[in-house]
């Protein structure tokens, strides 16, 4: 039977979701059941939505990217047929119409690797028939430590009606036990990954030939998409930064709506997701095709302390701790820079260091199915981690902001760049912007 593959990605294995299950299930309590909930469709306007994305522990342990999917976990079931339910929305003859077929019972069996599958509109039908034999019911949240959701969604509503509902059963948080387990990769989604990772060096690539003086950012930034629909990417993995002259001082900007003009760098910061996994990759470059000599010297300033923190991104680090170390060492270049004093750092407050005017951000996140994935940046790193490396430096009143990223994978060894094929160097940058 062909798999239904409603995504553009090819269709993933599904041992690594019954392998994301089997770990996760490894760390509940006895007679626990978890429930899982898919993102809510948000409203847009009128009868518009924004753009759907699958809830990334949902995808993490199903693989299915469809709207209202539940999945029900509980290893310490009596029936078998209970242990794992996953739920996936059926399609009738108005859906068809309007939409299309979504998957069949047999299609979501055959991208998750559950054997039970069910209608999502017998959810709470089947909940409230087995929920009552489990002694703890494990909820799960949004609980990155950078989220800030104004707006209630589908798993905050779920836990309040279960808690209201079940008064007397313990409650359990599964975004710890999640964040554990995502923050460590499989070899296939390192894989994943380095597809994003490629297509997202394709557009790269492309930009370097397309940029010169009098284009405009936003159409540099049509340039970045044709390259990753036309290699099944999925879009971008977040708003991408396109920033020329002055706006690349501006640490998120997002307009993408001025005219790149002859002597301005470029900064790109920007990712291609497939198959929900991200890449994040920041490029400064010279829209004229030639550093001048104070921009190419800032530049090798950065490079030099992206390669010292990607020497330093080994298991046992802690990301907290290593985004405090690259600040001095950014310090030093900035002094080299003449941007910085020795005299005045001597008598700094050490609680506002003086290197954050010019770096005011940190070296590194976690990198996942979220542009800044989950996992902990106060304890020790474990290897198969993914890291960015992105340090920068910001000068306004020059008009010049560089910043330069890469995406690290961490091993008990030496770190393995992902992005080590994509041109960093400026020599190499300027060679391939000039090459006819």
């Amino acid at each position: 039977m062909k798999v239904l593959n409603n995504m553009r990605y090819e269709i993933i294995d599904n041992n690594l979701f019954k392998e994301n299950r089997k770990n996760f299930i490894k760390h509940l309590k006895a007679n626990s059941i978890a429930v899982f909930t898919s993102n809510d469709q948000m409203p847009k306007s009128a009868d518009a939505s924004y753009k759907w994305r699958q809830n990334p522990d949902l995808f993490y342990l199903t693989g299915v990217d469809q709207e209202e999917t539940y999945l029900i976990l509980y290893p310490d079931a009596t029936l078998k047929k209970w242990r794992e339910i996953l739920f996936v929305r059926e399609t009738n003859e108005n859906l068809k119409v309007w939409e299309g077929e979504k998957l069949t019972k047999e299609q979501a069996t055959k991208t998750s690797g559950i054997e039970e599958v069910v209608w999502s509109n017998s959810f709470n039908t089947i909940l409230g028939n087995i929920i009552l034999q489990a002694e703890h019911i494990y909820l799960n949240l949004n609980e990155n430590d950078r989220a800030n959701n104004p707006v209630e969604y589908g798993e905050l509503r779920l836990a309040r009606a279960l808690k209201e509902k079940y008064p007397l059963h313990k409650f359990d948080r599964s975004a710890p036990i999640m964040a554990a387990l995502r923050a460590v990769k499989s070899k296939q989604e390192i894989a994943l990954t380095q597809t994003a990772i490629d297509i997202t060096e394709k557009a790269f690539r492309r930009i370097l030939k397309f940029i010169k003086p009098s284009k405009w950012e936003y159409e540099v930034e049509a340039e970045m998409i044709h390259e990753f629909t036309m290699n099944r990417a999925t879009g971008h993995a977040f708003s991408p930064i396109i920033a020329s002259g002055a706006s690349a001082c501006i640490l998120h900007y997002e307009p993408n709506n001025k005219q790149c003009k002859a002597g301005d760098l470029l900064l790109l910061d920007y990712g291609a997701e497939y198959a929900n996994y991200t890449a994040d990759m920041t490029r400064t470059i010279p829209v004229s095709g030639k550093f001048t000599k104070r921009q190419k010297e800032v530049y090798n300033a950065v490079l030099r302390v992206m390669k010292e923190a990607t020497s330093r991104m080994k298991s046992g680090i802690i990301l907290n701790n290593l985004n405090e170390e690259m600040g001095e060492v950014m310090q030093e270049e900035l002094v080299k820079l003449k941007l910085l004093k020795l005299a005045d750092i001597k008598k700094q407050d050490k609680a506002k260091p003086l290197y954050k005017k010019y770096f005011p951000h940190g070296t590194s996140h976690f990198l996942g199915l979220d542009v800044h994935d989950v996992g902990n940046r106060y304890s020790k790193i474990k290897a198969g981690a993914l890291l960015t490396c992105e340090p920068g430096i910001y000068i306004p009143e020059e008009e010049i902001g560089i910043r330069l990223e890469n995406d690290i994978l961490v091993t008990n060894g030496k770190p393995i760049d992902l992005m080590k094929n994509v041109p960093i160097e400026a020599d190499e940058i300027e060679e391939l912007m000039n090459k006819k």
